[in-house]
């Protein structure tokens, strides 16, 4: 398929260029295993790849990437916890110092949170979805109440609103309030805007986004 001919093209000239000229980092990636500081979670959206936002080299971040960078809350039950997981291999075996939620403009998630265009819909044609972005009703509907549910402000609003979703929920780990409190552990929001490349960075006290 033409498609993968060009990953595979992609692949050639990775081996060719970078690869060669990082040979040593991969053979101590290799031999020693990673060691990133820094956990990033962030949408899967294509045009948001962490490691060329924050031009970072192999090994310098963990990533966990998923529809519009959520993080469920913590929970027990049974079940198949995927951001969970990263999150407790990240925490307890990687011991990062700092967790990043990159939330993004133009983030169909979050737009779909804000329409709710997939409520309703069944497993696998949009029900998956429609369950996952749930985690963000409460958000929705503060921000519906207050922007509306169409236009750009409203929809910058709910990507904004989901990274302190995340951030929050992250919070309900116990092992990440733990590390928090005891200042061995820093979470952080970050906001990337897609139509001008400009990253925001999120001020807690105040609840706004303002250029890094």
């Amino acid at each position: 398929m033409p498609e993968f001919a060009r990953l595979l093209q992609g692949y050639e000239r990775f081996r060719g260029d970078q690869y060669s000229r990082q040979r040593e980092r991969f053979d101590r990636l290799a031999q020693q295993g990673q060691n990133p500081d820094i956990m990033v979670i962030a949408c899967s959206d294509s045009r948001v790849d962490p490691a060329q936002i924050f031009d970072v080299d192999p090994g310098e971040i963990f990533v966990v990437r998923n529809v519009a960078a959520l993080v469920p809350p913590f929970e027990t039950t049974p079940g198949h916890h995927g951001v969970s997981a990263a999150l407790e291999f990240a925490v307890h075996a990687l011991k990062v110092k700092q967790i990043v939620v990159l939330g993004h403009g133009m983030c169909g998630g979050c737009k779909a949170a804000l329409s709710q265009e997939m409520r309703g819909s069944a497993p696998g044609d949009g029900g998956f979805i429609a369950d996952w972005i749930s985690l963000l009703d409460e958000a929705r509907d503060e921000v519906a109440g207050k922007y509306g549910t169409q236009g750009r402000e409203a929809e910058r609003a709910m990507e904004q609103a989901g990274v302190q979703v995340s951030l929050a929920n992250l919070r309900t780990f116990p092992c990440v309030k733990i590390k928090e409190d005891r200042g061995d552990l820093k979470l952080r929001g970050a906001f990337f805007a897609i139509s001008d490349g400009v990253l925001h960075l999120l001020d807690e006290d105040r609840g706004t986004f303002n250029p890094a």
